[in-house]
Formats: C-alpha cells, structure tokens, sequence
C-alpha cells in the first residue's frame, strides 16, 4: 500500500463515520507511513483538474473577495516552490514566514513542504526584539515578511536571505517574481514522514516559549483527529477565526479543511465587530466555524436570532468555553458549539465529536487515533490529574499528532516525555461515562484549606455577572486558609469600577458558588496576556506571592471583608 493511499483510507474512514464516534474510535488506525509529502502526495493529488473553491479570502464584508481553486493553489505553490528554491532554498533549510491572512502565506505553505523546508510561523503582532528571538532561536536563513513589517528586521546583522510580500523595498526580493516561475514541479528527492516541516513558537503562558516540532505527518495527516472533531466535510465553507503565526491557524486554515477537500475562509477585519462577523457568516454561507472562547463571549452580546446563519457545524477552542455561552448559542440557532481540547504539541486530542450528547462543562471524549490517561505526580492513573498520551518505553504507542520534541531543549522534551507518556501539563476530571472536564493548568489550580480549586471553573462563573468582561483567578496568601482564590477582572463598557460593582460581584460569588470556592479578594486590572492573547496568570500569580503585607489594599482592590453586610 503507497503511503498517499494509506492516508486516503484512514481520512475516509473518519468522513463516513463521521457521526458514529464508537466505531470511528474503535476503527481508526493512524496510516503507517514512511515516505510522504502532504503536499505533493496529497494535495496536488486532490487538486488535479479540480476547479472547486480551496480558498476564499474576504477583505470586504460588500465584496466577493478572493476565491482559488485546489488546481489553481496546486499551480501557485509549484510557481511558488520553483521561485524559492531559484533564491537558495533547499532541504532542511528553516524559512520565518511572518505574513497576515493573504494568499501568499498558503503559497509559501505549500511551496516549503514541496521542497522539504522547514516553516517557523510568526505572527505579525511581534515586536524587534521578538523577531531578533526568533530568527536566532529558530535558526532562521530565510525570510518571508508582509511589507508592512520590514522595519521589524532593519538592527538584525545575522546573514538572511530577505523576502517581502507587498509594497517593493531595496534589499528585499519582491516575492511578486514568484508568480513568474514555471508551473511544472519536480522535487529534489524523496520526503520521510518524520522529516521536519514546521517550528512552533509556544505561546508561553506559563513559561519562556519553547520551540515545538512537527514533522510531514505528525501535523498533515495528525490533523485527521481535527478534521473529525470539527465534522468537516468536503465542499464546506470552513471559516477559522485565528491569527497566523499560531499553531490553531495550521489547525483550521490549512490542515483540517483541505484534509476534507472543504474551502478554507478568511474574512480579514481591522477590528473586531461582531456584528461584521454575523453579517459575513450570512452573506458568505459560511457552514462551520471555529472561534475563541472571547469571539463567543463577544458574539452573545448581539441578537444572534437576527442572523440566519447556514452553519451546520461549530466549534470552540483555545480555551475551555463557558456554559452559559453555548447555551445562548444553542437557544438562538438551535447548534450546540462543540468544545475540543489540543495544544501547539499535539493536534486536536479530545472534543465533542459530531452527533454524540454534549455534557454541559465537558470538553468532551478521546477522538480517534487518541488514547488518554489522567495521572497523578507518581504516574499512577488517577480520575482527576494530568493529562497525559501513552508512548510506550520505545515510542510506539504515540500518537501520530504528537510533537518530535522541542527543538531548543532537550530538558524540557524529556521532562515532558518520561516514564512512557506525554504530559500535557493540563488538569482534567474523568466522568464515570468517559468525557473529559478541563480543570485548569497544572501550574494554575491551587489549594484553599484542604480544597483543591479550579481556577477555570471560578472564572466560569465570574464572566456570567453582566459587567465582567475578562476573569483570572490566582491564589493570595491568606494567614488561615493558606491561600485563597482572589479574582482579577476588567470590566464591560458601560460599568464603573469601584467599590459599589466589587460588592455586587462578591455577592454574585457568594450566590453562585460553595463557600469554599467563593472569590474572597478581588482587583480591577487589566490582565497581562501572550502575544497570542491568551492570559498570563503566572504573572498574576507572582504579582501576588511578591507582594508586601503594606499596603494592605492594592489600588481598586477589595476584599470581601470590606463588605460586612454580605455576611
């Protein structure tokens, strides 16, 4: 059996029993692979005389856009490929490719796997000194930047070879030429499924940002477990909201979608306007979505009944989704949105899969090709721990989406791969009928008393008040209880912080949860986030560890103390 088909089968296996998940997971085996080239072996495969649209990128909500076909994106990238390897690119070489959601970005995708490159995304949110870390961190001899972002690179003295995408600049070479090249594609020799393809920059909310690697299957063919978990089907209107750079792009902009030869959509707004983003889920047809817990909480805000959406399939991901939200999705659309957990290391691994009950608070059971053990510090198995990925003691059991390691350190690949399993570093539960509930990071759940505490679930509960827009709760010492939960949160427009809402949102607490979960300290703050925008609480958390016994209140803090008629 050739490789490309040993991937066709297990891809179509996944869409025919795409709402049967028992025999889905009991079927599904990961293709054994040993030559392959998502992009060669697959893609070009698919696109072969086929005049569908593979991507549709929107400027202009009144516009049509820009719509590719899979034979034109097929051409492009061999253009593309040629042009690259014309300027020096060649095996093994590592390309920094920082472009916004235009077409040259799916390009130069296609383009570096076809000659055996390897791709560090970066988002074009980075500072000078952030593209400096990157560039030397990653190893970096080739650049592809956006015009808008060149000045980023002008103190950088290390020897690149220079490639913009835009307005012209001298001592950049206009990846304009590219289009210019032959249309006929011949690699340079053959690709092993465990060859490097792409580099990761984790967001680093909880640390440095290590430098995850993927490999030419553990992503394109590991993003089989993805495309089930979304219930893709081929011809729909794939619309992943996510910034390139990160590696949910990759997830849903490029690997998933085109796994199930659907279209990949891109809707390119300055600002965020929700009601934009309804009008263009409208007037562009779109059938599945993925989104961030904040587009959600961001959405719910409009009349959502107002727009007769044609979505059939949708998705949250990126942090665990709140209750409440999904419930005003359901009630006004009559579509439940299916949470998912995966990471930069891995892809999709658990998710409420299509056509199976979804369990209020759960992000849902192991997708296919994915088997999950839940282990407490010692490695025992454990209803309440760290997840974690068996890979047996020489690597066999590990699933095909799973990262090589981190290129940058070999103590962090084997702190996170010991003892013949992958640790996630994320706490779940695991209900008696085998769905999974997030409970928060490893680093972030703490004790209060003798009480283990989520601060996930507390901040599910602080983001339904009316006024809060954003919650992150982090342990304060406390001479009693050791530490208690203390909330930071910033607040909705149109809401005046100050002790009068504080005493309303203890109050909220005090409704809402046990008394042993109860917020006890709370602080209006801006919260500090990643570039990819994800909350840092180890930086609250050291906020408050380093504080000092005076001032008693920090500036627009509060406890619940203050507020003696709650009692």
């Amino acid at each position: 059996m050739t490789a490309a088909k040993a991937f066709f089968d297990a891809r179509d296996l996944l869409l025919r029993h795409r709402t049967d998940y028992e025999r889905a997971y009991r079927e599904f085996a990961w293709p054994e692979l040993e030559q392959f080239n998502w992009a060669l072996d697959y893609f070009d495969v698919i696109a072969r005389d086929n005049d569908n649209t593979a991507l549709w990128i929107v400027d202009d909500p009144a516009g049509e856009g820009l719509r590719l076909s899979y034979a034109q994106m097929s051409e492009r990238s061999a253009r593309m490929a040629n042009f690259l390897r014309s300027v020096g690119v060649k095996r093994g070489d590592r390309v920094l490719l920082m472009l916004p959601n235009r077409a040259e970005l799916w390009d130069v995708m296609l383009a570096a796997m076809k000659l055996g490159a390897i791709v560090l995304p970066a988002t074009t949110q980075l500072s000078a000194d952030d593209v400096r870390d990157r560039v030397q961190i990653g190893g970096a001899n080739f650049v592809v930047v956006d015009s808008a972002e060149l000045s980023k690179f002008d103190s950088l003295d290390v020897p690149l070879t220079r490639l913009s995408v835009g307005t012209p600049r001298d001592g950049w070479t206009d990846l304009a030429a590219a289009y210019d090249a032959s249309p006929q594609f011949t690699p340079d020799g053959v690709t092993r499924a465990t060859d490097p393809l792409l580099l990761y920059f984790t967001s680093g909310t909880t640390s440095k940002p290590k430098l995850v690697e993927h490999t030419h299957q553990s992503y394109p063919v590991g993003h089989l477990s993805t495309m089930y978990w979304i219930g893709l089907q081929p011809n729909d209107i794939h619309w992943n909201i996510s910034s390139p750079g990160w590696a949910k792009h990759a997830w849903s902009c490029f690997f998933a979608p085109w796994n199930a030869q659907a279209c990949v959509f891109v809707f390119n707004f300055a600002r965020f306007v929700p009601k934009d983003t309804l009008d263009v889920l409208v007037r562009f047809n779109v059938t599945t979505v993925c989104a961030p817990p904040t587009v959600w909480r961001m959405l719910v805000q409009e009349h959502l009944t107002d727009y007769p959406v044609k979505l059939r399939e949708i998705v949250g991901a990126g942090e665990p989704l709140n209750p409440e939200i999904i419930e005003r999705v359901k009630h006004a659309w009559g579509i439940t949105i299916r949470d998912g957990f995966g990471q930069t290391e891995t892809t999709c691994q658990i998710g409420n899969s299509p056509g199976q009950p979804v369990v209020a608070g759960s992000m849902g059971r192991p997708l296919p090709g994915y088997r999950i053990e839940l282990l407490d510090a010692d490695d025992q198995p454990v209803t309440e721990g760290e997840i974690a990925l068996p890979i047996g003691p020489d690597g066999k059991q590990r699933p095909l989406g799973l990262m090589t390691g981190y290129a940058n350190s070999e103590q962090a690949t084997a702190q996170a791969m010991r003892n013949g399993f992958y640790r996630t570093s994320d706490v779940a539960l695991r209900r008696e009928d085998g769905y999974y509930v997030y409970v928060g990071r490893a680093d972030d759940v703490f004790k209060s008393s003798d009480y283990r505490l989520s601060p996930f679930e507390l901040e599910s509960v602080l983001i339904e008040h009316e006024a809060i827009g954003e919650a992150a709760v982090v342990p304060s010492a406390d001479a009693l209880r050791l530490s208690v939960p203390k909330a930071f949160v910033t607040v909705r427009h149109g809401y005046q912080a100050g002790p009068e809402l504080a005493r309303a949102v203890f109050a909220f607490s005090r409704e809402k949860l046990a008394p042993y979960k109860r917020i006890r300290r709370l602080q209006f703050s801006e919260l500090p986030k990643t570039i990819s925008g994800k909350i840092r609480r180890v930086e609250l958390r050291r906020r408050e560890m380093e504080r000092q016994a005076e001032p008693a209140r920090l500036p627009d803090e509060y406890w619940e103390e203050d507020f003696p008629d709650l009692r």
